[in-house]
């Protein structure tokens, strides 16, 4: 690519890079959400995570027809849907303040998801595109996923400062957040619009996968990772969305509960950022497989430790404040809280190595399990919802055995799933 092409790709690639943000600041979003809806409409954790599995049940409906709907329209136009939906999307959160309705609050995170979805499916691609391909087009994604990671390490520290004390916490206190997500949406519609971008060629139907007798369905490896993959998310999510409920019960002696949850949880995202970053600079050099069992094994540990050590045990950890202005200071917590916020260092390096793993000798097929793979993203609302319910009846603390059953899981994966023992299966 010439350097004048660079330079009029200047501007889509910071418009698609926001958008590698807005993902995570939308999704992230719905989370400590669940310390809102709980305190407004004086609901159960399981209900306030309804939110959240609202956002990401969606993948499930979406995830497929947002692959057809990019083979079909390109990716400008796939993008440009995806903002106008994920603008309307917030709207409708901002209007359940005004209406005080716990129903449109959930009705708009659930077309805030199918924003998600979409975007998930195009960020990537495009910025390959727009980067030209190659070291470049991979420089790029790398760029966005860590914008994507600085995202979600600021939303729940907003929305702490926003809301105060969890007792008087209201969706009305968290609107400069969502204005914020609709005026950056509108930007970079208007943008998009205006400018152009390259589009890649339509993919043409591969006879041979129609008169295939096999689909990507029929690797056992791939079907165990599509499986893991939902555990995944489930558990990235499910780790610091308790955690925040947990923190902010005033059970817990936590000072300033609901402040506090959201920027400690904001230090369970800035972990997985350094993560990725490590993750990104010893990929070349350590296996897939490798990754996974390292960073499952330690995160069962670092879960077991949260489980069984007693809440009595006070420590204090650094956290980004934004009031009165953005500094670090220390924070003291149960040491439970600590070991979950490690955590994140663990999740950082996940999604890549089931990734990986997963398509590892799917040839033609892997087409159609990244289109499964997204669709799968729906774990991260089902094993929250999961989690919360048992939170509700057994404790925080003991519902992490949710997240520890997830983590088994990946972990025997890893070590065992991951093989694949369909390699007489023709991919060519």
């Amino acid at each position: 690519m010439s350097s004048t092409q660079q330079k009029n790709y200047t501007l889509p690639i910071i418009m698609m890079i926001l958008l590698f943000g807005m993902i995570s600041f939308v999704t992230n979003l719905a989370a400590p959400m669940g310390v809102v809806l709980k305190n407004q409409f004086g609901v159960s954790n399981f209900m306030g995570m309804l939110g959240n599995f609202a956002n990401f049940i969606a993948y499930a409906v979406m995830g497929i027809p947002a692959g057809k709907l990019l083979e079909r329209v390109g990716y400008k136009k796939t993008a440009l849907i995806a903002i106008v939906v994920g603008f309307v999307g917030v709207g409708i959160q901002v209007l359940s303040g005004t209406a005080g309705s716990f129903a449109v609050y959930l009705l708009g995170a659930f077309v805030a998801g199918f924003s998600m979805c979409m975007l998930n499916t195009v960020v990537n691609p495009m910025l390959n595109t727009l980067g030209g391909g190659g070291n470049k087009g991979n420089q790029l994604i790398q760029i966005g996923g860590s914008f994507n990671s600085l995202m979600g390490t600021l939303v729940p520290i907003l929305v702490g400062a926003l809301v105060g004390e969890a007792t008087k916490a209201q969706i009305t206190d968290v609107y400069p957040v969502m204005f914020m997500a609709m005026g950056i949406f509108a930007l970079v519609g208007i943008v998009l619009y205006f400018v152009s971008i390259p589009e890649p060629h339509a993919a043409k139907a591969d006879a041979s996968l129609e008169k295939s007798k096999y689909s990507a369905w029929s690797f056992r490896h791939f079907v165990l990772g599509a499986i893991a993959i939902g555990v995944y998310v489930g558990i990235e999510v499910g780790i610091p969305g308790t955690m925040m409920l947990f923190i902010a019960d005033p059970a817990t002696g936590v000072a300033n509960g609901a402040a506090s949850a959201g920027v400690v949880a904001g230090m369970y995202w800035l972990l997985m950022l350094v993560g990725r970053f490590v993750g990104a600079s010893v990929a070349s050099r350590v296996s897939s497989k490798s990754m996974l069992t390292f960073a499952s094994g330690v995160g069962i540990i670092l879960v077991t430790l949260a489980i069984f050590l007693p809440t009595s045990i006070r420590v204090s950890i650094p956290v980004i404040q934004t009031v009165p202005s953005i500094s670090v200071a220390m924070t003291e917590v149960p040491i439970n809280v600590l070991f979950l916020i490690l955590c994140g260092l663990c999740t950082s390096i996940m999604w890549g190595g089931i990734f990986n793993l997963a398509v590892e000798g799917l040839g033609k097929y892997i087409a159609a399990a990244s289109g499964i793979f997204m669709m799968m993203v729906c774990g991260g609302g089902i094993l929250p919802l999961i989690q919360n319910a048992v939170a509700d009846a057994a404790g925080y603390l003991t519902s992490y055995w949710v997240p520890f059953l997830g983590l088994a899981y990946l972990l025997y994966y890893a070590l065992i799933g991951s093989k694949n023992v369909n390699k007489d299966i023709p991919v060519d």
